[in-house]
């Protein structure tokens, strides 16, 4: 009887950890909808949000079953849903100057925010997802390598909130330098999308310059998530070989193989068999998902992990920032 009755107080305490990351996601997701919270996106907010309640209220030890299965399971979950919002068609017709822009941009982003972390003294885990975050696709970009590489929380919440406020800033730059840039509508799409952080940002910068500078900043972003699957499936396959041993069943288990299905979604939504409206509501599931996961991670972090962990990566993302936009700017308006 009293080990039926201690089930029941687990499974009642699970619930209770993953009712809070809903209702903190839930929260973020209302207040998304704001003007300028709407820069920020969901995701940031809700790793806001859980690093707040956290100070405030702190955090049963009870609820750690549930916070776990929101930031790994349901972290996944959500992520292979994100793949509904590829059409590798749409990537394919803009042809191979993008996807080379793209693969460009990445890897120049990628190297120099990971060595200037390093070179400033950042924490190495940390670094190396910021430079992932800043490279592909922000927030969703760090939630999916950060397995791969056993980052803790604080790690992946440090280097989250540092691609969000830099995103937002960058973002806003952009908005009010719009007309200075001299870039036609089609380039500063381009430029828009393969240089910002999230898909929130391009987005958000995209729509300063018109419809069609809208659109060619959506197709470089997410030209850029694109990126993600073989970024992860390499970083994982790496990653399991140096801390488990070129062991094949090591590195099985170090397989990503919730990127298949990342992909597996991008293939459905190419051929069309998902329809339009239930494609918007499976990809509202998703980012909702990831923002519960995102709560998670912030119920696990206290804001002293900044002063310990953040500045240094700040300085790099900020300096890689700059010199990514750079160069964006100069291959979208001398070589597109």
């Amino acid at each position: 009887m009293q080990e039926v009755l201690q089930r029941k107080i687990i499974r009642t305490d699970w619930m209770k950890g993953a009712a809070l990351t809903f209702a903190l996601a839930a929260a973020a997701k209302a207040v998304s909808g704001l003007p300028v919270l709407a820069i920020l996106g969901q995701l940031v907010i809700a790793l806001g949000l859980g690093m707040a309640y956290r100070s405030v209220f702190g955090v049963p030890e009870t609820f750690a079953a549930g916070t776990v299965f929101s930031s790994k399971f349901l972290l996944r979950a959500g992520i292979v849903l994100l793949g509904l919002r590829l059409n590798f068609s749409h990537i394919y017709e803009a042809g191979w100057s993008l996807l080379f822009l793209s693969a460009l941009h990445i890897i120049f982003a990628f190297t120099v925010v990971y060595y200037l972390a390093r070179w400033f003294g950042a924490e190495k885990t940390t670094g190396f997802l910021a430079a992932c975050g800043t490279a592909i696709c922000g927030a969703a970009a760090i939630a999916a390598i950060a397995p791969q590489l056993k980052a803790n929380h604080e790690q992946t919440a440090v280097s989250t909130a540092v691609i969000a406020v830099l995103g937002t800033i960058f973002t806003l730059v952009y908005t009010v330098f719009y007309s200075v840039l001299h870039l036609s509508p089609d380039q500063y799409g381009f430029f828009a999308g393969s240089t910002l952080h999230e898909v929130a940002h391009a987005v958000a910068a995209g729509a300063a310059g018109g419809q069609t500078a809208a659109d060619n900043a959506i197709l470089a972003k997410l030209t850029r998530v694109a990126f993600l699957v073989p970024a992860a499936l390499l970083i994982g396959m790496v990653a399991g070989r140096r801390k488990e041993g070129a062991d094949r069943k090591a590195l099985l288990s170090a397989f990503p193989w919730f990127i298949l299905g990342f992909l597996g979604m991008g293939g459905l939504n190419t051929i069309g068999i998902i329809p339009e409206e239930a494609s918007r509501l499976l990809l509202s599931l998703a980012y909702f998902l990831i923002a519960m996961a995102m709560a998670a991670l912030g119920l696990n972090v206290h804001f002293k992990a900044f002063r310990k962990l953040g500045l240094r990566v700040l300085l790099a993302v900020s300096a890689g920032s700059l010199l990514l936009a750079g160069l964006g700017y100069f291959l979208v308006r001398f070589a597109l």
